[in-house]
Parts: structure tokens; sequence; C-alpha cells
């Protein structure tokens, strides 16, 4: 295999980042929007087929070998069983989907077809993230008592106008769209969740969107810590923070910053956390930021599983416990009129 060759569903904010790091590692073959002049503007970009729904695209786009799925996140498991079927690796935007069903039967489908199915878990690859990764796992923290997620971000009407975010079928909440990278990190570092107990509310998007703009959650994880999410974006004018606090029995440590890029606190028996690298910046779309750019490893990762066969970083099972733990925060909450 040369360059591997890479078609992207979905011509949206997330496809330009996508597209960027393909040219880069690989080569864009075809692009697929429902909206023809994104496909075309994308398409003309890079040299690649523009295409106007999925089933011409995986039909008629000849040589291609992986594809991007960045449409809206409620038709990601359809998009990625379509490519899969039609014998294509996949690597999918986050959420994986919006259930742990569809997740299943999107394992089911990369399985059954022989291929891989990549999830995008960027934020692993902040620099306090993985130093913070790798001292969990050489036991420096002993056992964990407890952890607090905050996540302050501000998302203004203009964020959702005349688009498929804020909608319950297609966006599917705020822990979906603006925070399971987040999610993820909870079960990367300290485990699988046994318990939730949640208030949610829509305090400032009344009319914007379909789900709650705010919540409040308490997580029993399989260990026995305990942890609380704080999440809202109604951090006033922009964003205010995205930290995680971790207190165990030999030390506390933060990451901070407003997209965990920041080592804020550490205080740790006999160990420091130091020389750490500076991290990429995170995703710009104008008026607001997301998580920290790291696309460019998760694409690294790919070209390294399918050319020299090394392990995927961010499997679809992880990706699916993400969606089964929000799902489980969610059908737990109670929403506060």
């Amino acid at each position: 295999m040369s360059k591997i060759r890479i078609g992207i569903i979905g011509c949206g904010r997330i496809a330009q980042r996508h597209a960027e790091h393909i040219s880069n590692k690989g080569e864009l073959v075809a692009v697929c929007d429902t909206v023809p002049s994104r496909a075309d503007e994308l398409a003309a970009k890079y040299q690649a087929k523009a295409f106007y729904n999925v089933t011409d695209m995986l039909s008629q786009a000849g040589e291609m070998d992986v594809v991007a799925v960045c449409s809206p996140n409620g038709l990601h498991a359809t998009h990625s069983i379509m490519a899969l079927r039609e014998g294509f690796h996949v690597i999918c935007e986050k959420p994986m989907a919006l259930s742990a069903k569809e997740c299943g039967e999107m394992i089911q489908a990369a399985e059954q077809s022989n291929k891989r199915l990549f999830a995008i878990k960027q934020n692993r690859f902040n620099p306090p993230v993985a130093a913070v990764k790798q001292m969990l796992t050489e036991g420096k923290l002993g056992k964990i008592y407890s952890v607090q997620l905050s996540c302050f971000w501000n998302r203004n009407p203009d964020y959702y106008a005349n688009s498929w975010k804020g909608t319950k079928d297609l966006d599917g909440g705020t822990l979906y769209t603006q925070f399971s990278h987040f999610v993820d990190l909870l079960y990367w570092l300290i485990g699988d969740v046994s318990e939730a107990k949640a208030y949610t509310g829509n305090f400032n998007h009344k009319g914007i969107i379909e789900f709650e703009d705010t919540g409040a959650v308490i997580l029993k994880f399989t260990n026995g810590a305990i942890g609380t999410i704080n999440y809202t974006v109604n951090s006033y004018r922009k964003n205010m923070e995205g930290s995680l606090t971790i207190f165990g029995e030999k030390g506390t440590v933060k990451i901070g910053g407003q997209y965990l890029n920041e080592l804020e606190y550490q205080q740790i028996e006999d160990y420091v956390i130091e020389n750490l690298p500076e991290g990429n910046k995170p995703n710009n779309y104008g008026n607001y930021v997301g998580s920290m750019s790291n696309h460019d490893k998760v694409y690294d990762n790919l070209v390294e599983v399918l050319k020299n066969g090394a392990s995927i970083t961010t499997s679809s099972f992880e990706g699916l416990k993400t969606v089964e733990i929000i799902e489980k925060i969610y059908k737990a909450a109670e929403f506060v009129d």
C-alpha cells in the first residue's frame, strides 16, 4: 500500500480539519455532502471528487481505502455501517454514535467485513493527559479516591443557528457534542462507571436547543472511586475551563486550561511531572474554540495500523464505552425546568 486514499462524508467544520491532515498523511480522493456547495468547495481545494449522496460516493469514488465519517452525530452509525459493508475501513468522529446499541452494530459490521473501525479520542494525546495516564499506569497516585471533571464552555445562539446542532435526533445532547472527549478521559484514566445520578436543565437556550445546556452529575466507578461532572455551555461570552482533578492516596493532580491543555497542579509522593512538550492549539471555529487539535496524531496512528499492523490507539470498544456512560447519565438525569 502506497499513499492511503481517504474519502470524507460530511463537509462541515470538523471535515476541514480532517482534510488538512489527510492531505498531509495520505490522499483525499472523495468528499460528500448533501449541500453541493460544501462538497464542491472542499473537493476543489484538495483536487478530490465531489459527491452529493453517500451511496454514490461509496460506489463511484474508485480507488479508496478509508472513509472518514464527519456527518452529524445521529448519522454516524448509518454512514459507518454503509462504508464498512462496502469494504472500506472507517474512522468516525465523536461521538461514535448516539446509543450503545448503534455502536455495537458498527463494531459487528466491522468484524463481518474484516475492516478496521477507528474511534476519534484526540484529547488522549494532550501532553498533560498523556503524562497523567502514564503516572496512573505506574500506580504513582496509589488508590484513586475521587475525581472532579469541570466543563465550562460557551455556545451562543449563533453556534446552533441553521444547523443540526441542538436537535435531539442529530445532535443528541450537550454531553455528546461538546463533552464526549472529556467523558472518554474519565473512562480512560479512572475506569468504567457503575452508577450515575444527575440533574440537568436548559437555562439559557430555550427555543434554541432541544435538550440541556447544563448538568450536575455524580458517578460511582467500578473500582470504588466516586466522581462528579459539572458542565455547562453558559459560560459568559467565552469558554472558561475544561479541567480534571484526581485525588488519590499518594497525590493530587489537576489538568486544566480551557480544554485540558495545562498541568495546573500536582502534589505527588516522590514524583514530579516535568518537561511536558507544548501541545497543539485548539480547533478554532471563529467565535469559539473546541478541544485540542490532535487529529494529526489520530491519522498518524491510522497510517501505522493500516501500513504496519500497529495497534489502534482508541478501539471502537472504547468509543462504545464513552457512549454507554453518557447514556447512563442521561437515563438517570432529572430535568429541572
